[in-house]
């Protein structure tokens, strides 16, 4: 069994005898009902709530602007289009490439890596080990994102009692 993952380390995945390994989490292939790679949708929630704290925040820096200028400041139109900027890229970054591979029991396992190529190698891997009981492989998942100081990104949830990793 491969020792767990340790903060600010790589990941490692692999098929060994018919067994997919993240980290230390280990799925039978037979389990395995659904693989595919794709982009996560933008986090609009996470970005719209953003626009309009700093939408607040630049009303409120213009109102004390202009109590001490005396009015006529280019504050609001400058602080307002900081806070676009910041939505559009809250935005482009929240669109991670992901793979997902779901198990019979409908817990999912979601990986992400920098570029779709690389997912899709791994999954046409997990999908030929499945076919093919003698094939065995191994990858390893790098930290790619600023958010995540904790090492690679995996995210499990579902199923019976499953906890997930927690990074």
């Amino acid at each position: 069994m491969p020792l767990p993952p340790r903060r600010g380390k790589p990941l490692e995945l692999r098929v060994q005898r018919q067994i997919l390994w993240v980290g230390s989490a280990a799925v039978p292939l037979r389990n395995v009902s659904w693989v595919e790679v794709f982009r996560l949708k933008p986090a609009w929630g996470k970005a719209g709530i953003y626009f309009l704290l700093l939408v607040v925040l630049a009303y409120l820096v213009s109102a004390r602007l202009d109590s001490t200028d005396g009015g006529g400041g280019s504050a609001p139109g400058v602080l307002t289009l900081f806070a676009l900027v910041v939505v559009c890229a809250v935005l482009l970054w929240s669109r991670k490439p992901v793979l997902v591979v779901e198990l019979n029991s409908g817990s999912r396992v979601v990986l992400t890596l920098p570029t779709m190529d690389e997912l899709r190698v791994i999954a046409g891997q997990i999908v030929y080990a499945i076919d093919h009981p003698e094939y065995e492989f191994s990858a390893v998942l790098e930290q790619h994102n600023t958010t995540n100081n904790f090492g690679s990104v995996v995210n499990m949830n579902g199923g019976r009692g499953n906890t997930g990793i927690r990074l």
